[in-house]
């Protein structure tokens, strides 16, 4: 007999949302198979119902639903303040609609058909990304600005600053590697799931809105600097 009992980790839960019966069924049965603990549904709204009453650890959710896309429900967890990673699975395949889905919070883009193996490493390298995340009880001051990753709070001269959940990403993943250049390349993998280079302005766009929110001079920046042909720079 043991000494001591061994920790028991619950197993990682999964969210699946797609209206089609075949699919939520070949989903769960392979990711249960896996050892996860899957919550099937059929639409955005069931999903928003599971999601106010637990915590997942990744989402797979189909952008053809009814009444409420992938791409709303997408939209509408993050609005909520909802942190956990979102991959979309959908037979669009066009670059467009890649960047829609990735924009508006979505973490990775799984296109049908698809192999079964390769969805079940992107849900793992989601779940690795996700664990490796700096430690959440560190607190930052620059200028008038303090973060607070722990309780996920950021503020300026005492008061609160509203970030999306993609900038507060972006800061978190930019203060992580503060002092460090960090490319537009490494940003698009790392924050916002992109596995091939495609052209986007997203990254620029998403740094100039965190610059309004935390700089004295937005345009002549003092923390979030951009080092020119090669990304940008917290420097602290």
């Amino acid at each position: 007999m043991k000494a001591a009992a061994e920790a028991i980790h619950p197993a990682p839960a999964v969210l699946v949302v797609d209206d089609e019966p075949e699919m939520r069924f070949l989903l769960k049965e392979n990711l249960e198979f896996e050892g996860y603990a899957v919550t099937a549904t059929e639409s955005g709204e069931e999903a928003l119902g599971e999601i106010a009453r637990r915590t997942f650890a990744v989402m797979i959710v189909d952008v053809m639903l009814p009444r409420m896309s992938g791409f709303e429900l997408c939209r509408e967890v993050r609005a909520r303040g909802q942190h956990l990673p979102i991959i979309i699975l959908t037979a669009r395949s066009a670059e467009s609609d890649r960047v829609v889905g990735l924009d508006l919070g979505a973490d990775d883009y799984v296109t049908k058909p698809f192999s079964v193996r390769e969805l079940l490493a992107r849900v793992r390298a989601q779940l690795r990304r996700d664990a490796a995340q700096p430690d959440s009880s560190e607190e930052f001051v620059f200028g008038d600005v303090r973060v607070n990753l722990r309780h996920r709070l950021v503020t300026r001269r005492g008061h609160r600053v509203e970030l999306s959940t993609r900038e507060f990403e972006l800061l978190r993943y930019l203060l992580a590697h503060r002092g460090e250049v960090v490319s537009r390349e490494q940003l698009l993998r790392d924050v916002w799931g992109y596995n091939q280079v495609v052209v986007t302005r997203t990254v620029d766009n998403f740094v100039a809105k965190l610059r309004l929110h935390l700089e004295p001079k937005p345009h002549e920046p003092r923390y979030l600097v951009t080092v020119h042909g090669t990304g940008y720079q917290v420097v602290l």
